[in-house]
């Protein structure tokens, strides 16, 4: 999973890398590092960071499904008109539907 999920996790916060933490890939197989650490916390170890591999799978995982979810779910505005046109039951049915294929872990 990607470190930016990781800091996240670690920092248990929304972080800005554009200036709260800063990362970097040389290209030179080595992989992402942190280059930059402007959070109040300690900057963590890459072996810190990677205790958090499971939930940061789930996490990124969650993320893919919310968005797969979202889009089935169509625009606000087609959602209302689905209601007023077919009723409330309806429509949760539809979207008790689409979170039943596409579950969260």
């Amino acid at each position: 999973m990607t470190i930016s999920t990781k800091i996240k996790l670690y920092a248990n916060r929304e972080v800005d890398f554009t200036k709260d933490v800063r990362l970097q890939d040389n290209s030179d197989g080595r992989g992402v590092f942190i280059t930059e650490w402007n959070l109040d916390i300690p900057k963590p170890t890459m072996a810190e960071l990677d205790a958090f591999e499971a939930q940061a799978t789930i996490y990124e995982n969650n993320q893919r499904i919310i968005a797969t979810r979202k889009s089935l779910y169509g625009a606000w505005d087609k959602q209302l008109e689905e209601i007023y046109d077919n009723g409330i039951d309806s429509w949760k049915a539809r979207i008790a539907n689409i979170k039943l294929n596409n579950p969260k872990e």
